[in-house]
């Protein structure tokens, strides 16, 4: 997003309110010479993605977080974008733990450590499951999330190798 802008606008309300008497809206325009809109009606999907993971970057500079969670932050994001999104939380867990719930291979290959969550049928409930996946098995899984079918043995030497 070479040319979009982010503005905050304060307003200050006749009343309190149990955060205050301000009130702030997230403006956004996405394009070179375009009108500011609340963020909310202005931004696609895969741009409001990319702005909080832009605001929770830069906070984390600032703000000394344990561990930070995202769940499925890439959603609307492909290619080169979630490339690049996971180089953004590959950052960031060089000073705090980052979890990444995501669909994405470019980001899913950017971690340290890969779970599986699936779901089962279990007689008549269906149970969530988390399995922690070895080097082999992330590799295959990958694999799976680039194609969505069975690899090849050249494809999966590929990946070893990426």
């Amino acid at each position: 997003m070479p040319n979009a802008q982010f503005k905050i606008e304060a307003t200050l309300k006749d009343a309190f309110f149990a955060n205050g008497q301000d009130e702030l809206t997230f403006l956004f325009s996405a394009n070179k010479g375009g009108q500011f809109n609340e963020l909310k009606k202005a931004a696609s999907g895969g741009e409001l993605s990319r702005i909080m993971l832009a605001i929770k970057s830069v906070l984390s500079n600032y703000i000394q977080l344990p561990t930070i969670m995202f769940d499925e932050i890439d959603t609307g994001v492909s290619g080169e974008i979630s490339n690049k999104m996971g180089d953004i939380m590959q950052d960031m867990s060089k000073t705090m733990q980052v979890f990444s719930i995501t669909h994405l291979p470019q980001v899913a290959a950017k971690g340290h450590s890969h779970f599986k969550v699936y779901k089962e049928d279990v007689d008549d409930v269906t149970r969530t499951n988390l399995v922690k996946l070895n080097h082999d098995e992330r590799i295959v899984e990958i694999a799976q999330m680039l194609g969505g079918i069975e690899m090849s043995s050249s494809a999966l030497h590929m990946l070893r190798n990426y």
